[in-house]
């Protein structure tokens, strides 16, 4: 049996595996761990007191190597787009990385990830048109979807 700990939020929440199986969560709450799964709820001092429960140490996975790699086809200015992007741009004021989805197209869009308040309440965005952008407020790009998760829970507490 060898555990991983798969981050899902840096430093704070986990996904527990044992190889290819989802075997429960494990969070920390700046004082303790808690390991939660179908059969039990434990909490856990120090990683040592989980070993001593589960006989095996924890292989802990850094989040930056759980990311998706990006395909280069699809990036414009750092930022991931979901088609083949073509006129790509850098609007400076703004700080957007903008592109069209053809060559002839006038429609710009954006790369990235944002989160953007419709009627009081804020949604998430992959690549939202510019136009969307300009008429609401919103708040991105985000380089990753866990980012913009998290600033999107912000928002909305």
């Amino acid at each position: 049996m060898t555990l991983k700990a798969k981050p899902v939020l840096k430093d704070k929440f986990w996904i527990v595996e044992d190889g290819e199986e989802k075997v429960g969560t494990l969070s920390w709450n700046d004082d303790r761990f808690m390991f939660s799964s179908r059969a039990e709820t434990c909490f856990f001092d120090n990683k040592r007191q989980m070993k001593k429960k589960f006989g095996v140490d924890i292989i802990w996975t850094d989040i930056t190597n759980s990311e998706p790699v990006l395909d280069q086809d699809h990036l414009v200015h750092g930022f991931s787009t979901s088609v083949k992007p073509y006129n790509t741009m850098y609007d400076v004021k703004r700080k957007l990385p903008l592109f069209t989805k053809s060559d002839k197209s006038k429609s710009a869009y954006c790369a990235g990830y944002y989160i953007i308040r419709f009627d009081k309440s804020w949604t998430k965005s992959f690549c939202p048109k510019l136009i969307t952008l300009d008429r609401y407020e919103y708040k991105g790009p985000f380089k990753t979807e866990i980012e913009m998760r998290q600033e999107l829970r912000r928002a909305k507490s």
